[in-house]
């Protein structure tokens, strides 16, 4: 049984404390966040003690794993006082803001013994397993052009952080990084990378970006995100092979559909549906990271995984700003 710490009250910081407490495998002693009435309103819901801060919350309690769900900017402070204190740690993804921090965050957990684990969940999503399973196969063939899409209303949070771009890096490298990395985990690293966005013009809370990749086995994947939605949230994926097209939209009752050409043995295609979990997408992710730790197995989404998705993420961003082609380095 894994004692479990989680540091920010805000939406993830919720959804996971809720995961641990419905976990055979852990029990959640705090919850820390500097707004004393957040944080005690959470800790209430959850039947765990809250802690103003993480010096108080060490002080009170012995946990085995830290959860960081504060906001980006903040993700190396809290992960490094982690890995001090000997603490197993989930960051929330993006594993930093910037390639610095994140590389000192992965050293020092090294170097203390401890492991990290980023949260990118949509590798946990029963839809996108389903998909990368179906690459991997090569059910579609040789895959020539991926068009994915993630979108929803501009999110709001404490001091409204998402809107400044030192602190979030924009839907760019907080939303879309989600596809960066699904795509990458199915089709290699990234060589290069251009991006246009609303950045640098006022459009009041609203962004929308178009990102193309070349991966280095030759795949192109258009990557459109955007933070302009009045409500609501979508994802979709199209996948284009030498077999045939799989698309996926979350707004369709049935939310994959492969249509495959038929092989040397005549044999039809046929529509490929994923119904959901038992549980949750974010306890699957969270269940699959504490038997990693209880069995000392390796995780699905590795930390240098997370450092990758952001060095895309940061690529994009930086395409953005320069209007050039960015041309990923071959080591870090």
């Amino acid at each position: 049984m894994l004692k479990v710490a989680v540091i920010g009250a805000g939406t993830m910081g919720s959804a996971h404390s809720e995961a641990y407490v419905n976990m055979s495998d852990t029990v959640l002693v705090g919850i820390v966040d500097i707004r004393e009435d957040v944080g005690r309103n959470l800790a209430e819901s959850q039947r765990t003690n809250y802690y103003k801060s993480f010096e108080d919350l060490i002080a009170s309690e012995s946990p085995d794993l830290i959860d960081v769900c504060v906001p980006t900017s903040l993700h190396r402070e809290y992960v490094e006082k982690a890995a001090k204190s000997k603490k197993h740690v989930i960051c929330e993804k993006p594993l930093a803001r910037n390639l610095e921090d994140a590389r000192a965050m992965i050293k020092i957990c090294k170097e203390e013994g401890v492991k990290l684990f980023v949260a990118q969940v949509v590798r946990f999503f029963p839809d996108y397993q389903k998909i990368y399973r179906l690459v991997a196969e090569q059910k579609l063939g040789k895959i020539g052009t991926v068009r994915t899409m993630r979108g929803g209303v501009f999110p709001t949070a404490w001091d409204d952080w998402y809107a400044n771009v030192e602190k979030s890096g924009t839907l760019i490298v907080d939303m879309i990084i989600h596809d960066f990395d699904f795509l990458r985990w199915c089709f290699g690293d990234v060589e290069r990378v251009f991006a246009k966005s609303h950045l640098g013009r006022d459009f009041n809370r609203i962004d929308h970006t178009f990102v193309s990749l070349r991966f280095k086995n030759g795949v192109i994947a258009h990557v459109e995100g955007s933070w302009a939605y009045p409500s609501g949230f979508k994802t979709e994926i199209e996948i284009a092979g030498s077999n045939g097209v799989l698309i996926h939209n979350s707004e369709d009752a049935v939310p994959i559909r492969s249509t495959l050409r038929e092989n040397s043995l005549h044999i039809s295609g046929v529509a490929v549906p994923e119904s959901p979990l038992k549980t949750g997408p974010y306890q699957v992710e969270l269940e699959h990271f504490v038997s990693c730790i209880i069995n000392g197995t390796d995780p699905i989404v590795t930390a240098e995984d997370g450092f990758k998705a952001l060095e895309i993420s940061l690529a994009a961003l930086e395409s953005v700003k320069t209007g050039k082609v960015v041309a990923l380095k071959e080591v870090d």
